[in-house]
């Protein structure tokens, strides 16, 4: 497995990977708003499409599975995690701008 190319079955488990991780994130660190909670969204599935691939081929990597594992299923793993670790890391960001962020003096 040297190259992912566009290939109908690798987009779809791109698209799919990258939706799941934004909707599993959803059940574990809840939004405080709609902005929010768009914003999260869009950079969930943005980062689950770009980097769904590198992502997935350095988990097989060190999980040792590359042979064991279908393209598509590496796509979607590594989609999957890349959404989820982008809507966990601006969630985390968020929260701790709000608690320790410069607040306006006046």
């Amino acid at each position: 497995m040297t190259e992912l190319g566009p290939d109908s079955a690798l987009s779809g488990a791109r698209v799919i990977g990258s939706l799941a991780g934004s909707a599993i994130s959803l059940v574990y660190m809840l939004p405080k708003g709609r902005r929010e909670a768009a914003g999260r969204f869009l950079t969930g599935v943005a980062c689950g499409l770009i980097f769904g691939d590198p992502a997935g081929l350095w988990l097989a990597r060190k999980l040792d599975l590359l042979t064991s594992l279908a393209p598509e299923d590496i796509v979607l793993a590594g989609a999957t995690s890349a959404s989820l670790l982008a809507w966990w890391s601006l969630g985390l960001l968020v929260r701790l701008l709000d608690r320790y962020g410069a607040r306006p003096r006046g």
